[in-house]
């Protein structure tokens, strides 16, 4: 969108609004081949009803290779993604069994579109180990998807400039994301490369390089276009006053408390899947983002993930109270109510859920309608 003082002019997507925008487009069509276009007439409006933006439900599909080599959707436990395994080494458990399965990229994401998602995210979790632009079974999974999914595609994993290790060329984090955005996805999630960023960005004294794969990305295709995904994780501290002055503190809840009953804690962001920890938290990487171009944040925690206990309510309101744009609430969901509580309890624009639906625990149709009990607008289909 764009604005000059009171007026702002807003693109309207209908081929990405699902069953109303293909309405809208049909109508369209249909009243050219007709002829009837010019016969037709203003819809009757009230002037004292007033529209507001509903709070979104987004599914999130981690894609990876198994061990067979095939691209399937699976879903991790605190981010491991492999079955417990009981077999033994040395008289301890492995825990280490193959690829958890729930699913063929495409085929569960047309399921979701058609049972009211409002946006649906693969996330390349493999990605970090290669190159995008070789990477053919995910762009063939985006091309295949874009085809039958009419809502908001967002892809995530490996947006980061890269040496091709056989050829040598060198690839731009704005080509690795053009290729994305040409094989039908509307949004791009950086990871890794927005936490390396941000600690850029505060080393040169809060100034921007024009050089990075957020400002890139944003200056080409505008900032909806670029969503940081951060993944952080919990530090407990007994008290604030030993922490860092760089790192945002929060108070935490009773049943929220650390291991030895700690009160507080500072999230501590990861880089390359959970993997390695940096010396930065999630407020400061999400200020510097909204500051570098990104447009939306999708909000991790490693603590909860695959715990279905909710989403972290202290992350949320940390990060959402400190920027402007819009976050996506993300780990922990297990049950519609923790939808509501999250969007009554902080300051989310949207609240993202993957293994519930996946596992068909629980129906997005019902999660929608939960909220609307509860007063919290959503887009019901049908």
């Amino acid at each position: 969108s764009v604005q000059r003082g009171n007026v702002c002019a807003t693109q309207f997507h209908p081929e990405k609004s699902g069953t109303t925008g293909l309405n809208f487009l049909k109508g369209f069509l249909e009243a050219v081949e007709n002829g009837t276009l010019s016969q037709t007439t203003p819809l009757p409006t009230n002037p004292d009803q007033h529209t507001q933006l509903v709070k979104r439900v987004v599914v999130a599909l981690d894609v990876r290779s198994n061990d067979a080599g095939d691209l399937v959707v699976t879903k991790g436990d605190q981010y491991d993604v492999r079955e417990k395994d009981d077999s033994e080494e040395g008289g301890a458990t492995t825990g280490r069994g193959g690829v958890r399965n729930l699913g063929k990229p495409v085929q569960l994401a047309a399921r979701y579109y058609t049972e009211g998602a409002d946006e649906i995210a693969f996330l390349n979790i493999t990605s970090f180990r290669q190159g995008v632009i070789e990477d053919m079974p995910m762009l063939q999974v985006l091309e295949e998807a874009s085809k039958c999914i009419f809502v908001p595609l967002t892809v995530g994993g490996g947006i980061r400039s890269y040496t091709d290790p056989e050829s040598k060329k060198v690839y731009s984090a704005l080509e690795v994301a053009s290729r994305y955005f040409r094989a039908g996805a509307d949004k791009i999630s950086i990871g890794s490369d927005a936490v390396i960023a941000a600690e850029e960005y505060y080393k040169l004294g809060m100034k921007k390089t024009g050089e990075t794969s957020i400002e890139t990305i944003s200056q080409v295709y505008g900032v909806q276009a670029v969503v940081i995904s951060i993944d952080p994780k919990r530090v407990y501290v007994s008290s604030p006053d030993g922490v860092d002055k760089k790192h945002t503190v929060v108070s935490l809840e009773d049943g929220q408390k650390g291991p030895n009953g700690e009160q507080y804690c500072w999230y501590q962001c990861t880089v390359k899947g959970g993997r390695e920890a940096k010396d930065i938290c999630a407020v400061t990487v999400a200020k510097a983002a909204e500051a570098l171009g990104a447009g939306e944040i999708m909000l991790n925690c490693i603590d909860m993930d695959g715990q279905c206990n909710g989403f972290d309510h202290a992350l949320m309101n940390a990060v959402s109270g400190a920027v402007t744009i819009p976050v996506i609430a993300s780990s922990g969901a297990g049950c519609e109510k923790h939808f509501v509580d999250v969007f009554k309890g902080t300051g989310v624009q949207a609240a993202l859920a993957a293994g519930m639906f996946h596992r068909k625990e629980v129906e997005i149709g019902s999660v929608k309608k939960h909220m609307e009990e509860f007063g919290i607008r959503a887009r019901i289909i049908g």
